[in-house]
């Protein structure tokens, strides 16, 4: 009768441990939208479990180009806009990051040089700041002009004389 009972216990066990294994298939989760939806709630609302979901993302090229594609997409649509107003201080961060980058290059400050010179109160504002900048400091002025002169010297022929022209 003892023996009958611990082998009964043993099965009961081993048959309670089994059933108990976790039969979780992430694969058949994602299938049930409710539950899709659910994962994305959880992940959105801690934003640990988004940091790291987002670098996870950015292992994967495919991925990469996804999300690339759909910031471009933010971007384009305006609503990426409507967030930086309400948010100045990352405009602000995002703005002198582009700077920063395009700064870089010769091609990124060929662009922004080309950006500036069409847009004309891009152009007004520069003026300004660079007229400021040089009555503030004229020794840079001079380093400027000199460097003007050696680089390109029709540039210094239009410049005085549009001088000549305002004056």
């Amino acid at each position: 009768m003892k023996t009958t009972v611990k082998i009964l216990m043993t099965i009961g066990l081993v048959g309670t441990m089994l059933s108990c294994k976790s039969s979780f298939n992430a694969t058949e989760t994602m299938q049930v939208e409710e539950n899709r939806n659910a994962i994305y709630q959880e992940i959105i609302a801690n934003p640990v479990q988004l940091t790291n979901f987002i670098s996870e993302a950015q292992k994967s090229e495919e991925a990469k180009k996804i999300l690339m594609k759909a910031h471009m997409e933010q971007m384009e649509s305006g609503n990426m806009k409507m967030m930086m107003d309400k948010n100045p201080e990352m405009m602000q961060k995002m703005q002198s990051k582009m700077l920063e980058k395009m700064m870089e290059s010769e091609m990124g400050r060929k662009m922004l040089m080309d950006e500036i010179h069409n847009n004309k109160t891009m152009k007004k504002e520069m003026k300004e700041k660079m007229m400021q900048m040089m009555d503030e400091n004229p020794e840079m002025m001079e380093e400027m002009m000199q460097k003007m002169i050696e680089k390109n010297p029709e540039m210094m022929k239009k410049m005085k004389g549009k001088m000549k022209n305002e004056g």
